[in-house]
């Protein structure tokens, strides 16, 4: 028999709200967590805003040593790890720290330690170069760095796949989970790339929005006027459980993980088919592990990165999975809010449909004003919208043509 698994705790860190409660008030309110960049003077770069974390104090969160020691993407990381911990009633033990996996990937890993370690060595010879610089930079050092700040011994992994890593991440912990690798797994995903490489990159392939003296409206998916994603930094954490051993602890059950699948688009390096059809089959072997009808899903968390090929492309897979059920199946993308959180924007989606099913309420599309005739699916424009939702599903899709949805419903 297939072991069901739950998510009974969650972790977050996103430019709209420090914890995951404070994150989902302000989606469903519909805020802005996009401005202009203060992390450096990004004046002469065509795009100048992003979602970055406001209020952040590694000193105050990890500790002064820890920090100085530490990339931003990991930070945000371990913090997202202890909340989410301490919101599933876990207590680690010498017992059971063996059991208890680790599933966090990143899109990008340490690139603002790797970025100011270049310019050391530039400028001041190889000397100066941080003996602590490999292991701030290399993507894995997040997952790395949660189990040993917890002291979790269980398996330990970091997922790779751009903007779908922490949806991967948390697909692959539950398939764990059910082969009986672990009892516990903390899975996710984090990023923090706002600094002058990263955005140079971004902005020279032409993948950003430009409306830097409009950064309010600047996100806007499948609206007809969108022009490009806005950066964003974050993380976002969930345990994941065997549902026989949450029982037996007595855990918060907040859902289940129901389906999971991935798929590659074989298309191009950045940009999907229009058809969507990497998309379409991801969503699809989602429902068939879950063995459920695209009828049976009653919101779907777009990827929706705000991109003219990207939403598109998305819009057109929907409607190939979803037949005539996309009509009723409401669909928002809450990056509109918050910009694109790169490798950890799967985990912290997953985590707003996980919010959708408790209070019973679909966060919006913000920014939508013109809709695009080829975009026509019902995208909750502009406010939330109060609807029972048993299952929700979730797309995370990255460069490279990776694919990933998740289902998530009510325990």
């Amino acid at each position: 028999m297939t072991k069901r698994v739950v998510v009974t705790g969650v972790g977050a860190v996103t430019p709209l709200g420090l914890s995951a409660e404070d994150t989902w008030k302000a989606t469903l309110d519909g805020r802005n967590g996009i401005g202009p960049i203060t992390a450096f003077d990004a004046s002469e770069f065509s795009s100048s805003i992003a979602g970055e974390v406001k209020g952040w104090d590694a000193n105050a969160q990890i500790g002064r040593r820890q920090a100085r020691r530490t990339d931003r993407f990991a930070q945000f990381a371990i913090v997202s790890a202890r909340q989410a911990v301490a919101d599933a009633g876990l207590e680690i033990t010498d017992d059971n720290r063996a059991s208890i996996g680790c599933f966090i990937g990143s899109g990008i890993g340490g690139l603002l330690v790797l970025e100011e370690q270049v310019h050391l060595l530039r400028d001041r010879g190889p000397r100066r170069v941080s003996p602590f610089m490999i292991p701030e930079i290399i993507a894995n050092m997040a997952a790395g760095l949660v189990s040993i700040d917890l002291k979790i011994g269980g398996p330990n992994i970091a997922i790779v796949t751009a903007c779908a890593s922490g949806a991967h991440s948390i697909g692959e912990a539950a398939a764990s989970i059910r082969r009986g690798v672990a009892d516990v797994i903390l899975a996710g995903g984090t990023e923090a790339a706002i600094g002058p490489i990263g955005l140079a990159g971004f902005c020279a392939g032409r993948a950003l929005s430009t409306r830097n003296d409009d950064y309010e409206h600047a996100s806007r998916p499948f609206d007809l006027n969108r022009d490009g994603f806005v950066a964003a930094e974050g993380a976002g954490v969930l345990v994941l459980e065997s549902y026989e051993h949450a029982a037996a602890r007595g855990a918060p059950m907040r859902a289940e993980i129901l389906g999971y699948g991935l798929s590659s688009d074989a298309f191009h390096v950045t940009q999907p088919p229009a058809d969507g059809d990497g998309a379409a089959r991801s969503m699809q072997a989602a429902l068939d592990d879950a063995r459920l009808d695209a009828s049976q899903i009653d919101y779907v968390n777009a990827h929706g990165t705000s991109t003219p090929a990207g939403d598109l492309a998305e819009s057109n897979a929907i409607k190939q999975v979803f037949d005539g059920s996309a009509a009723t199946a409401p669909v928002s993308s809450t990056k509109s809010m918050m910009g694109h959180l790169i490798g950890a924007a799967g985990a912290v989606e997953l985590l707003l449909c996980m919010c959708a099913i408790r209070d019973g309420a679909i966060p919006p599309t913000t920014n939508y004003e013109t809709p695009d005739p080829e975009c026509d699916l019902d995208y909750v424009p502009n406010e939330a919208r109060d609807l029972p939702v048993a299952r929700a599903m979730s797309n995370s899709f990255g460069f490279g043509g990776h694919n990933a949805s998740l289902i998530v419903g009510a325990v």
